[in-house]
């Protein structure tokens, strides 16, 4: 397989990982099928790398179903901090109720910023794509985004979440994105992102990317659209070499981009912070063939061998992905989900094909030309944010309002007798309502009301806000209020549709 070099752990280096000394993995085999494929993976990673030293760690549903609503109880945690190293199967995740994802908590609580997706064709896998030559990594920002999990019932009927985009966290991703292609001898990264709708976050975002492509002269650096991305993955997928995104964005990108290759079966993943890294399969815990000695474990013993070359063993890195590009060459006890006839192979058998491919290879095997075990650069601290002119423009106050606009705007304005702040939009949804509003659009009970400044100084009517928020609360349920400012004259914030 191709490299996935990442950098390395503070409290690891590769002298450390090639000496006699044991290396500590902390093992998570999670939830349905994970106990299986974790068996595997960690058999063949033994078998290339006997110097591992497996500690054994719970978490995942069972977890919370003891009362630990993270998944993860602390002696886990205690684990994972000491050994630095987690390599993961996968845990299942509560949807639409309940406790956070564990596997998420992992990812914050640690500040494993970088999510790192190689795609790359494995021989003997059909499918429309079979025989190209596709080979990139989708490098995705871990931490920030939507994933940030900031949620609210504004009303009984509208639900918000919170979109967090900072310059520190996209700046970090575009350096990894950065260094990534460098270690590995790429020409090209492509920044995928929604600036032309989401101007201030995926803009940020995008900005931040070009800022740091600026100390990179020598790999080029490209923005596209991210549905026009989605678009020429689907069309021309072999254009693309590395490819960076925000959370929600890369989230969705690199499981298109696995189904290229064969599907999420396949596919392995790096979770990469400054001082901790954790690798898992990208697939979930399918309980409905868990104990069935079917699922394929191909992503996790993947997901190892990125592990291998994160402490350094390169040969050893390179060992496992030959042992596995010539087990599907072979096609021989492949499981079900890619098998090529009507007889699959058991996880067990499949495991079985591997480990005796893998005493096929060189115990030094060669480590591919112009693929360093580590990029040449660190993230570094984001750039400092310039010097800005900040001035109070007014704000944004969200109401709950069952009716017509018209008595909505009687009552705000109203509101505005201190005379500090006047009424200049009403939207719904994001479309303006008033004035000269849409006439078709339909109407959530929850209105954005924005003031703006109406007397100078704007410092004296930044003091009346609570004022003018107790005014409103009088009359109309008020639940959620944004400050409006400029920055060098510059608005920053969005306007409505049709403002």
């Amino acid at each position: 397989m191709l490299d996935q070099t990442t950098p390395l752990p503070k409290k690891h280096s590769p002298a450390i990982a090639t000496g006699s000394a044991r290396i500590p993995v902390v093992l998570i085999p999670g939830d349905g099928v994970g106990p299986e494929v974790s068996r595997a993976a960690r058999a063949v990673i033994s078998a290339a790398c006997p110097e591992i030293d497996w500690i054994d760690a719970e978490g995942g549903a069972a977890v919370m179903e003891k009362g630990i609503d993270t998944g993860l109880p602390r002696e886990t945690l205690e684990a994972v901090e000491a050994a630095g190293v987690v390599l993961k199967g996968p845990m299942a995740t509560p949807v639409g109720y309940g406790g956070k994802s564990a596997n998420v908590t992992l990812r914050k609580m640690y500040e494993l910023f970088g999510n790192v997706r190689p795609i790359r064709t494995l021989p003997g896998i059909s499918g429309p794509y079979a025989g190209r030559e596709i080979d990139f990594t989708i490098v995705r920002e871990n931490v920030e985004d939507l994933y940030a999990g900031i949620e609210h019932m504004q009303t009984p009927e509208v639900a918000q979440c919170l979109k967090l985009i900072t310059r520190e966290g996209s700046e970090k991703i575009a350096r990894l994105a950065f260094d990534l292609a460098a270690a590995q001898g790429r020409g090209n990264v492509v920044c995928a992102t929604k600036s032309n709708i989401m101007k201030l976050t995926e803009g940020l975002f995008q900005r931040s990317f070009e800022t740091v492509a600026e100390a990179y002269p020598q790999i080029g650096a490209q923005h596209m659209i991210v549905d026009n991305c989605a678009h020429q993955m689907v069309m021309r997928p072999e254009q693309f070499e590395i490819v960076v995104a925000s959370n929600m964005n890369g989230d969705i990108l690199s499981d298109l981009a696995a189904g290229l290759v064969g599907g999420l079966g396949l596919a392995p993943s790096a979770n990469i912070g400054d001082g901790m890294a954790m690798f898992e399969a990208v697939h979930g815990s399918a309980p409905d063939i868990a104990g069935k000695d079917c699922a394929n474990p191909t992503a996790l013993i993947l997901a190892g061998a990125m592990m291998l070359r994160h402490l350094g063993l390169s040969p050893a890195a390179e060992r496992v992905e030959a042992a596995v590009r010539a087990t599907y060459s072979k096609g021989v006890n492949l499981t079900a989900d890619v098998a090529r006839d009507a007889t699959a192979g058991s996880t067990t058998a499949f495991t079985a094909e591997v480990l005796a491919a893998l005493e096929d290879q060189p115990a030094d095997h060669p480590v591919r030309p112009g693929r360093p075990p580590q990029p040449a650069g660190k993230s570094a601290d984001h750039t400092a944010e310039p010097d800005l002119q900040r001035t109070f423009d007014g704000i944004d106050v969200f109401v709950e309002w069952r009716g017509d606009v018209g008595p909505l705007v009687n009552i705000l304005q109203t509101a505005c007798g201190l005379g500090n702040f006047r009424l200049s939009m009403i939207s719904n949804r994001g479309t303006v309502m008033w004035p000269n509003g849409s006439k078709f659009a339909s109407q959530a009970p929850h209105w954005r009301c924005r003031f703006v400044v109406a007397t100078a100084p704007a410092s004296e009517a930044e003091l009346r806000v609570c004022d003018l928020l107790s005014m409103i609360g009088r009359h109309l349920r008020w639940m959620h209020v944004e400050k409006l400012e400029s920055h060098n004259t510059i608005p920053a914030y969005s306007r409505a549709q049709g403002e």
